[in-house]
């Protein structure tokens, strides 16, 4: 989970009957004025309370909302850089605010992480607002949407570890390196981004951990009037807000954690299960191919699995030309194949993309892969790549030398035939960190919490069901919703059974049956 994939980066895929017609961009801009008041909350009882008496200054400030991108409200929280020296440096972290649609019957306010980690949740709050897409519309007339950027991304004072062309490169790079030329590239790039890390972001980089992008949130959960925290995180957000109840209990209201990543796990094992995770989407849209008859992949879902493997093998020998001034290289060969398995929507896109490729046109997997790595046309217009890294390796700079990654192959070849030897290599990833966590460690079980709802869909490919399962147990007072299907986290993926679960959570805090089946 936390070496060679990220969970889930905002992305938003128009689809045609040939693949991928457009992306939606979500805006960047303020707009200059808004005619409209700003609306106030009146503060519920014991909201600024602080945890010690030192952060007092930051629970009670006020937050001063402009309106922005065409009807949203942007403010800046301000909080210590390290928590353990909170009369020290600080930092602001970006917060934006869809407003409750329908004000007279406003609940709150429910906060959204995307996860990554490094995805912005402003950018993730923003594409909230339209019904379906995150949440229903019962859910936002009743809540304000509140994203915030964690420490260290979007525009909450982010990290910086590579130059473009360096993060194009290192994207670019051959994830399962079958030559020494390309191990010495691969090494090279574990020391580089660590390296630059250290270099470029100084003592940033040693402070963007998960337990103290946590402890933000519940000193913006101050700031909004709340006495509890209503939140919704999908993938690494499900980290993100498990660690929040851990620390804040008392503060826990109602939480929903979809997409759960098994916080229990070591690194190794969570990678080795992600590997499985990815070949059995990759299986079930294979399959899903063949079923429907004159697949590009072949007639048979071995047939199938072959092809893909050798379109990355001569990839690899020679990259694609596409219809820009870039190649289609193995790097991003592999992610323009992983980015669609996040949800069988998709799956046409891929389609498009892969007989696009076996004709000798790369155009639409480079594309993919832009879009996972959060690339534009001009460069990174965010640094979510980075951010996963320096968040990743902080919370968890474990990892094994290149001379150790032979002796893993067969595990993850075991796993999976089609990726395995790429999730092996990236065991090396964190390697090259340089800087050191103030924060220990946690074993997460947020005793004493109010029911968190944690969701698992049975073929999800980035974080297997199993974790779901595991997080639910985990937490004293886990519910789970296990969701029967395909794709990446289970609300608002097509099935009432879970958003009417989920809604009713959030709407009228009926918590869900434990074990609910849908």
């Amino acid at each position: 989970m936390k070496r060679a994939v990220a969970l889930l980066l905002v992305i938003a895929l128009v689809l045609t009957g040939v693949g991928i017609a457009a992306l939606t961009v979500i805006g960047r801009g303020d707009t200059p004025t808004d005619p409209r008041s700003v609306p106030t909350t009146t503060p519920q009882p014991g909201a600024n309370d602080a945890p010690r008496p030192a952060l007092a200054r930051f629970y009670s400030q006020t937050l001063s909302w402009d309106w922005c991108r065409g009807g949203r409200l942007c403010s800046t929280l301000e909080v210590p850089l390290d928590y353990r020296r909170p009369h020290g440096e600080t930092i602001e972290l970006a917060v934006l605010k869809v407003p409750a649609a329908e004000p007279g019957s406003r609940i709150g306010s429910l906060v959204v992480d995307p996860g990554g980690p490094g995805a912005p949740a402003t950018d993730y709050a923003d594409s909230a607002a339209t019904p379906g897409a995150v949440f229903r519309a019962p859910v936002l007339d009743a809540y304000d949407v509140v994203g915030m950027d964690p420490r260290g991304t979007g525009a909450s004072a982010p990290v910086d570890c590579l130059s473009d062309d360096e993060l194009d490169a290192y994207i670019a790079q051959d994830p399962d390196p079958d030559t020494a030329a390309e191990v010495d590239t691969f090494t090279g790039f574990v020391d580089e981004i660590g390296r630059g890390c250290a270099e470029l972001s100084g003592d940033l980089a040693a402070h963007v951990t998960t337990v103290e992008a946590a402890r933000d949130m519940d000193v913006l959960r101050s700031t909004l009037g709340e006495s509890t925290l209503t939140y919704y995180g999908a993938s690494y957000g499900t980290e993100l807000g498990a660690t929040y109840a851990d620390l804040f209990p008392d503060r826990v209201g109602r939480l929903v954690l979809d997409g759960a990543v098994d916080v229990a796990l070591s690194s190794r094992e969570q990678t080795l299960q992600q590997a499985a995770g990815f070949e059995t989407a990759l299986r079930a849209y294979v399959q899903d191919c063949v079923d429907d008859g004159d697949c590009v992949l072949g007639d048979s879902l071995e047939a199938g699995l072959a092809r893909v493997k050798q379109l990355l093998d001569d990839t690899d020998a020679e990259p694609l030309p596409t219809s820009g001034d870039r190649d289609l290289a193995v790097g991003n060969a592999f992610y323009g194949i992983v980015l669609p398995l996040y949800s069988a929507d998709y799956w046409p896109a891929l389609t498009a993309g892969l007989k696009q490729a076996l004709g000798g046109d790369g155009t639409l997997l480079l594309r993919f892969s832009d879009l996972y790595a959060s690339r534009g046309d001009d460069g990174y217009p965010d640094n979510s790549s980075e951010a996963f890294y320096a968040i990743s390796c902080l919370d968890d700079p474990w990892s094994i030398p290149a001379s150790e990654v032979p002796a893993n192959l067969g595990d993850f070849e075991e796993a999976s035939p089609t990726f395995g030897d790429v999730f092996a290599w990236g065991l090396t990833s964190c390697g090259g960190i340089q800087a050191e966590s103030s924060e220990p460690t946690r074993d997460i079980t947020a005793a004493g919490a109010a029911p968190i709802v944690v969701i698992g869909t049975t073929r999800d490919p980035a974080t297997p069901y199993a974790w779901a399962q595991s997080l639910a147990d985990q937490l004293e007072s886990g519910v789970l919703i296990s969701r029967d299907g395909d794709g990446h986290t289970g609300y608002t993926e097509g099935s009432d059974c879970v958003d009417e679960a989920v809604d009713g959570f959030f709407l009228d805090g009926t918590v869900p049956e434990d074990g609910l089946s849908c």
